[in-house]
């Protein structure tokens, strides 16, 4: 019977290798939660075996690459959950852009959640889910009034004690210590992924952009983000975040969300890329203020 289920899941794919895979990603892009090195990095780090497929045309030529866990897409969390890994890593409700070619039109039966809109006219068995997603809007997209208020924050923060520091200066132990801290006194409760954060870290380090904020030498905001480049994109998760509420009155999580959206808008148009900056799901009112909500899709 499984033989069966899998026979028709697989329909139109076969097996490829993890470097065709790598090679396809590569060609036409993908995001966070499917680039190969991600994939490969935490799979290993959960213990589930992944498992490439590729989709080829009447000329025998690859169309599409999948990296599968059974019968989801990989970095599932439903694969986590049943297989009681979910505290192994967080990747949030990441944005999933599988390398297909841009003419290409196939067929997906794994199980995926998030898929991006990109995809909308070349997988025939995309269904649209309820949750959107909030994708950061251009800067040119926020008012006068918006950006100026954005500049002045960031400057009374300043005058106040505040310094804007890079991501890369720390260490994966100590961005693990900070952002579970202020996590933590943000939500008050446990880290999403708390098991093995500074090991993730140290894993996805190659992926890991943005800054922190110290006022006197205190940290008081921290973001988790991950990057990634495409050929034709730059794909970024903003994964979550924390805030220290003794410092609420200088605004320390709205004027880091403005620094590292600026930045990697300069980022990603320096490369002359679009940027698919995503907030996750459109489920709060604070992301209306800095993001698009688009449409996701599903296959269940």
């Amino acid at each position: 019977m499984l033989s069966y289920f899998r026979l028709y899941r697989e329909r139109g794919w076969h097996p490829i290798s993890a470097e065709e895979y790598r090679a396809a990603w590569l060609r036409w892009g993908g995001s966070v939660a499917t680039h190969p090195d991600v994939v490969e990095r935490l799979s290993d780090l959960a213990g589930i075996a992944v498992r490439y497929l590729g989709w080829s045309g009447v000329n025998g030529q690859l169309q599409a690459a999948l990296p599968a866990w059974g019968r989801h897409i990989a970095l599932s969390k439903a694969v986590l959950k049943r297989q009681k890994k979910r505290d192994v890593f967080d990747l949030g409700n990441a944005e999933i852009i599988l390398p297909q070619a841009p003419n290409s039109t196939i067929s997906l039966r794994h199980k995926g959640r998030y898929i991006s809109e990109i995809h909308v006219e070349r997988i025939l068995t995309l269904k649209e889910q309820k949750e959107g997603l909030a994708l950061a809007r251009e800067p040119e997209q926020y008012s006068k009034k918006f950006r100026y208020n954005q500049r002045r924050e960031q400057r009374l923060l300043e005058e106040r004690g505040g310094v804007i520091v890079p991501v890369s200066s720390l260490s994966a132990a100590e961005q693990a210590q900070m952002y579970r801290l202020l996590f933590e006194k943000r939500w008050g409760f446990t880290v999403p992924g708390k098991t093995c954060l500074a090991e993730v870290f140290e894993l996805l380090r190659d992926f890991i952009t943005g800054n922190y904020i110290m006022v006197n030498d205190v940290p008081v905001a921290y973001q988790v983000l991950y990057r990634v480049e495409a050929p034709e994109w730059v794909s970024l998760e903003y994964i979550n975040g924390g805030v220290d509420p003794e410092y609420n009155e200088m605004s320390p999580g709205s004027v880091l969300s403005y620094v590292n959206t600026q930045a990697q808008w300069q980022h990603a148009r320096a490369l002359n890329k679009s940027l698919r900056y995503s907030f996750g799901r459109a489920d709060r009112e604070y992301k209306d203020r800095w993001c698009n909500r688009v449409a996701v899709y599903e296959v269940s």
